[in-house]
């Protein structure tokens, strides 16, 4: 057994194929002092590594994922564990099978080669299944099973050679000592180490670990039932450990694969069964289990399953009661989304976690770890799978519970791009939520916020503008929308518009260090006059996009930083890791003591000056400034910016004041128009039109500002993070640019349709469009642009092809739709001089 040291430069807890490849990649990067400990033996320490099915599918909807799950395929094949066999999603209803054609274009917008397959074909891939029972199948020839045990070895051993590594098993870790807000030691049952930095990769187990330095990583442990029949007889005369693709039975919520002799069947079709980390016993406490993590097998939750794969295998599953070699409820991590917990945790400095990956992802997360510890930022954008994303009461435990119960079933299911959670909600609500409540809002959430999409009060403006709003005619365009989103736009557009913006999170940062500690983080200078707003990104050290947010200066030592509720947790994790550490500057979260209400439209002056004797023209109120106002009795602050083009104002106030003046507006304003519009104008609509970027969407990891046209026309003398590689992209010519699109008029069989987002972008030949950096041209953000009377889509393009009136096309569940480009850059579709807003 390996000596334990005193120290180490980082500390990695667990030594699955995560942790595993977490010190393969830190070592590769340089890391030369890396301690790895596990409680479990080696090479399988008891987690879910060695009992989870071990095959990959490379396509996900999410780029991000797929990414990481290619990144994954290539790294297991360098190791030589790989076996590719190819997989199959078969569907047996009309509903996934569209399912499937919609996956098909995912594959094809992040280029993983895939092919839509017929019944005849399936069966000739898969000799032994019943294709009479499918309408269709989606075909990955990169699909393929790994010996993620083997991997972890060979990865260990890689960083040993390196000299980098020392792998301690057989040891518990009984605390983490925190100090001053960050990691200080490891306390083993075999002494201490003083370390710096912890990576927390112990699977199901990982809330109880992080739990020691007072973090949590918010994840339940969920069931999933799998069995090996067999010896069976026409699968041992194959002599292979796989001889024909998995297949996923994907309306059944299964999967079948060979195992050698033997049939594997997995099911997530079964009630949820959840185990809080507290309730899985510690390897070497495990009567009765194979490993910690698989759990006796309940036969009553398999039995439908067990029918349905007879049905699928018959030739097989001829035995009524064929003999098996394992029956298992194994555990698998799921959090409150369903993706994985990536990054430093929000409560400790130094702990960051890996955590909620699956194997097909496990290498890609392992090198996404190690660059996010070693340079700041991952090649593969981290953004969906960055553990701070998560608000205090979403990492709770309840909430997990609730949200891993819900998403079970999501596992194999089939998800609508806008659906929304309906578990352990309301979480939070904004004080004008009895109004907004009682106008009939369709709320979506928002890091727990509910926030109206739409209101059912506006269906009146239907006939007022119904000729100008598109029918959806098929129902997958229709769901988690409403015509009436585009009715508000166009009333907002004539009139005015009160638009509930409680969920912006929100953080005043004051001190005689403040304007230097935002100077090191902003693009944009932040060193301007008291009053003026700032609209800046944040990079990452790469020169792409961090964060996008904007700055109030409020006072010489005082900004206040506004940003986008689903940001919140990524941007003050960001911040706070950026903090001087000699208390020069202090922060604070304001979000639920400030609210905030949006007021435009053309009729926003006039409104607002009922409830005001400020003086709100545009030569003593200019576009871009902020100023401390009395709405009557209330004290607001008044932002003049826009996220929909309009003339109008953020309105920034206590809380507890903000019934209060959503009454006085909402009063004052009736005579004038005024309505209430919901997030589908702010967010879709209204920011499509003018081509406003959205965090996470168009500005990602993988773009830079020259790319979104958000380069400033100087740069500022400040250093900042990520300027050096901003000044390098300012010097060269973009591999893309960022453009807005319309769908051409025409229709699919007669039915207009309605793109979602991620739909690869073609020529008009219809080939892939791919930049000079390898990537390739996706749709971004989608939406109607009701003012234009056209359907908008954003998208980065190469150069060639980001030229307004280019002619290309778009792939939407199975079908190729003519689209034009409107604009490129920052220029607005509608309103291109922006003279409402500014007027």
């Amino acid at each position: 057994m390996a000596q334990l040291p005193d120290r180490a430069e980082i500390v990695v807890i667990g030594a699955g194929v995560v942790g595993s490849a977490a010190v393969h990649h830190l070592a590769e990067l340089g890391w030369r002092d890396i301690v790895q400990l596990d409680k479990g033996p080696l090479p399988d320490p008891g987690g879910s590594t060695g009992h989870a099915s071990n095959f990959v599918f490379p396509v996900d909807h999410s780029k991000e994922i797929t990414d990481l799950t290619v990144d994954s395929l290539r790294q297991y094949e360098e190791l030589g564990v790989l076996s590719v066999c190819g997989g199959v999603e078969v569907a047996r209803s009309a509903e996934r099978m569209q399912e499937l054609t919609r996956r098909m274009s995912s594959a094809r917008a992040w280029g993983v080669e895939a092919h839509l397959v017929s019944p005849a074909e399936i069966q000739q891939l898969v000799p032994y299944c019943d294709a009479s029972l499918l309408r269709g199948g989606f075909h990955t020839p990169t699909g393929a099973i790994v010996d993620a045990l083997r991997a972890g070895e060979l990865m260990r051993e890689h960083a040993q050679r390196l000299g980098a590594l020392r792998t301690v098993a057989g040891t518990e870790v009984l605390d983490l000592r925190v100090e001053g807000g960050r990691i200080r030691a490891v306390v083993t049952d075999r002494g201490e180490i003083e370390t710096e930095r912890v990576v927390i990769a112990c699977g199901v187990w990982s809330p109880r670990v992080a739990a020691l330095a007072g973090a949590r990583i918010p994840l339940a442990a969920a069931v999933h039932q799998m069995v090996d029949v067999g010896p069976i007889p026409q699968l041992a005369q194959t002599a292979e450990w796989i001889s024909f693709p998995l297949l996923r039975d994907m309306d059944c919520l299964m999967y079948e694969r060979q195992r050698g002799p033997d049939l594997e069947i997995g099911s997530y079709a079964h009630r949820p069964l959840l185990h809080l980390p507290e309730e899985i016993p510690p390897v070497g406490d495990h009567p009765g289990q194979a490993t910690p993590t698989s759990f006796p097998f309940t036969e009553e939750d398999f039995a439908p399953q067990w029918e349905q794969a007879k049905q699928m295998f018959p030739a097989l599953l001829t035995d009524p009661q064929p003999p098996r070699r394992a029956a298992i409820n194994g555990l698998l991590a799921l959090t409150p989304d369903g993706g994985a917990l990536v990054g430093e945790t929000p409560e400790v400095g130094g702990l960051w976690a890996a955590a909620a990956v699956w194997i097909k992802e496990a290498p890609g997360v392992g090198r996404m770890l190690a660059e996010l510890l070693t340079d700041g930022a991952s090649e593969i954008d981290h953004h969906g799978a960055d553990i701070a994303r998560f608000t205090p009461a979403q990492r709770s435990a309840e909430h997990v519970r609730a949200r891993a119960t819900e998403g079970f079933p999501k596992t194999y299911g089939i998800t609508h791009p806008r659906e929304q959670w309906l578990s352990d909600r309301p979480l939070r609500t904004s004080p004008f939520h009895p109004r907004t409540e009682a106008l009939g809002a369709q709320f979506f959430e928002a890091a727990g916020w509910e926030r109206p999409q739409w209101y059912e009060s506006n269906a009146g403006l239907l006939p007022e503008h119904g000729d100008r709003i598109p029918a959806r005619e098929a129902e997958w365009d229709r769901r988690w929308w409403s015509p009436i989103i585009e009715a508000e736009h166009l009333a907002m557009r004539e009139r005015a518009a009160l638009i509930d913006l409680g969920a912006f999170a929100i953080f005043d940062i004051r001190g005689p260090g403040a304007r230097e500690f935002l100077e090191q983080l902003a693009v944009a200078r932040v060193d301007v006059p008291v009053g003026r707003v700032v609209y800046t990104p944040l990079l990452t050290p790469r020169g792409t996009f961090r964060s996008d947010l904007t700055i109030v200066r409020r006072g010489p030592e005082d900004f206040r930083v506004i940003t986008g509720g689903a940001e919140g947790g990524r941007d003050l994790a960001w911040l706070r890791a950026h903090l001087p550490g000699d208390g020069s500057a202090q922060l604070t979260e304001v979000s639920s003591a400030v609210t905030s209400l949006g007021l435009w439209g053309p009729r926003a002056r006039e409104v607002l000056a009922r409830v005001t004797d400020h003086d709100l023209s545009d030569a003593a109120f200019g576009f871009g400034t902020a100023q401390d106002v009395q709405l009557g009795s209330v004290p607001a602050s008044l932002l003049r910016i826009s996220y929909v083009g309009e003339l109008g104002w953020e309105i920034h106030l206590p809380a507890e004041h903000g019934l209060r003046v959503w009454d006085q507006l909402w009063t004052t304003g009736q005579d004038l128009g005024l309505l209430a519009a919901g997030i589908g104008v702010y967010g879709t609509t209204g920011r499509l039109e003018k081509g406003y970027r959205l965090m996470g969407a168009e500005l990602t990891g993988e773009y830079d500002p020259v790319e979104a046209d958000l380069a400033l026309p100087k740069v500022k003398a400040h250093d900042f993070v990520g300027r050096d590689a901003y000044l390098a992209a300012r010097r060269g010519d973009p591999a893309a640019l960022l453009c807005t699109l319309a769908v051409d008029a025409g229709s699919e069989r007669g039915i207009a349709r309605c793109m979602t987002g991620g739909e690869p972008v073609l020529s008009r030949e219809g080939a892939s469009l791919v930049d000079a950096k390898g990537r390739r041209s996706a749709v971004t953000s989608a939406g109607p642009g009701p003012s234009l009377g056209r359907y908008l889509l954003m998208a980065y393009l190469p150069p060639q092809h980001a030229v307004a009136g280019t002619a290309l096309q778009v792939e939407y569940l199975g079908h190729r739709h003519r689209v034009t480009v409107l604009t490129v850059g920052r220029t607005p579709a509608f309103d291109p001089q922006d003279a409402r807003m500014k007027g």
